[in-house]
């Protein structure tokens, strides 16, 4: 059974009746709600939605991208995933708009003969990322947001690419070596590089929990059939560890400030959902729940209506997700989508 299309369109429509009125930075308008928990249980099929078709590559491109510590739309845009272009092109627009840096421009000349300079318009400006390499070290630069939290947290402002914390090498260790720690966290929150970002982070922070499987549990998963019978449960455990059948679960909780609920949240999900199944292969243990904690949880008034078109769609299955290399795989190659089927994606104008 698909519960969390069931769920994601129960949230659309809470939002829809009872959501409040509310402006934002975009100047779209939204109907808001606060606070919000979704759960999904990772044995009951991968997390991605089914009500719409989702833009799987765009989805695991940027996930891997964040994994790698990179900050900057230029990967992003080499693998055909254009979700941060906005971002970029609205911080470039922003410091140029005076025309103080003739570098930075487009030269013109004018009908009248005359020499100038003007702004690249968003095509121009995606494709000078994708060819002028200098052009896209300077204006395909997000600042300090999730990858480079991720991967190398820093204590004073301004150390981009100068090192800090690995979190994700920490966690890794930490869940290894003291898997009942309540201290497997990574977070995205830098209050001291916040002035630095684009857009600071919605989904700032994910903590970890791993429990031990109990016998029953393990069993399913190697399939009893070569289980031989009549020993203590201590053997059943050490024959199952000679085959790497898990002694543990693993469940990932994620917290996240601000919800595009339509747009963004789907991809969200998905997103900590492959992060969970390459967490746990990464760890050798079983992914368990999924759970998000939503803070102001809104739709953009110009996304109602394709919502309640969502609303009216009947759930399909959900599909199955394998990943290889674990945490560190290097390729969208590396995570394998089975048996996806969905109805027609719905588009819909991203506010930035």
């Amino acid at each position: 059974m698909n519960r969390l299309d069931r769920d994601y369109q129960q949230l659309l429509r809470d939002i829809i009746d009872y959501g409040v009125d509310k402006m934002d930075r975009t100047g779209t308008g939204t109907k808001s709600l606060f606070g919000y928990t979704i759960r999904h249980n990772m044995q009951e099929g991968f997390p991605l939605l089914t009500t719409k078709k989702m833009a799987w590559k765009s989805l695991v491109t940027e996930l891997l991208w964040f994994l790698k510590g990179d900050t900057n739309i230029k990967y992003l845009l080499d693998n055909d995933c254009n979700i941060w272009n906005g971002d970029a092109f609205k911080n470039y627009w922003e410091h140029n708009k005076m025309q103080s840096n003739p570098k930075w421009l487009k030269p013109v000349t004018y009908s009248n003969g005359n020499v100038g300079a003007e702004l690249y318009n968003m095509e121009e400006f995606i494709n000078k990322i994708k060819t002028d390499d200098e052009f896209a070290k300077k204006w395909g630069e997000l600042g300090p947001i999730y990858g480079k939290q991720w991967r190398q947290w820093s204590f004073e402002a301004g150390e981009l690419n100068k090192g800090g914390v690995d979190q994700i090498k920490n966690l890794i260790n930490d869940i290894k070596t003291n898997p009942d720690s309540r201290r497997l966290m990574v977070n995205a929150w830098n209050v001291g590089e916040l002035n630095q970002m684009v857009l600071p982070p919605c989904h700032y922070g994910f903590q970890v929990y791993t429990r031990e499987l109990n016998l029953d549990e393990r069993i399913d998963i190697y399939n009893g059939s070569r289980v031989p019978m009549n020993r203590s449960s201590d053997y059943f455990h050490e024959h199952m560890d000679s085959y790497g059948i898990p002694r543990r679960a693993i469940s990932l909780m994620w917290n996240q400030r601000s919800v595009d609920t339509f747009l963004g949240l789907p991809f969200n999900i998905a997103s900590y959902g492959l992060l969970l199944l390459m967490i746990a292969d990464e760890v050798n243990m079983v992914p368990d729940e999924l759970i998000g904690n939503l803070g102001d949880v809104h739709i953009y008034l110009n996304h109602i209506e394709q919502a309640k078109e969502q609303i009216k769609r009947e759930p399909f299955d959900l599909p199955t997700v394998h990943v290889r290399d674990g945490i560190f795989c290097s390729s969208i190659n590396d995570v394998i989508l089975e048996d996806y089927q969905s109805h027609p994606s719905i588009k819909a104008p991203l506010s930035n």
